[in-house]
């Protein structure tokens, strides 16, 4: 009676189980999300405000506000695509 042997399994390298976050979809929208908020807290505090005089009049507007307005609008933007559920 004889046997057939199997070949040898080679070694299938495995992924290191820390590479399997960079795959997460949702972690990097959400990285970038709190990069902007960062962005603009350091903005508020460490930028200059926009002063504007007229005669006797002086209106000054924190530069964070404006930063907020384009950190609101990349927030929805990559919340809506990086946050959605996909349906199969």
């Amino acid at each position: 009676m004889s046997s057939a042997s199997h070949e040898p399994v080679g070694h299938v390298a495995e992924r290191p189980r820390w590479a399997e976050f960079l795959r997460i979809r949702e972690m990097w929208a959400s990285v970038a999300i709190a990069a902007m908020w960062l962005a603009v807290l350091f903005a508020s505090v460490y930028g200059p405000s926009f002063v504007s005089t007229s005669g006797s009049n002086s209106t000054v507007i924190p530069c964070g506000i404006v930063v907020a307005l384009f950190a609101f609008l990349g927030t929805a933007s990559v919340a809506k695509y990086g946050l959605r559920q996909d349906k199969q």
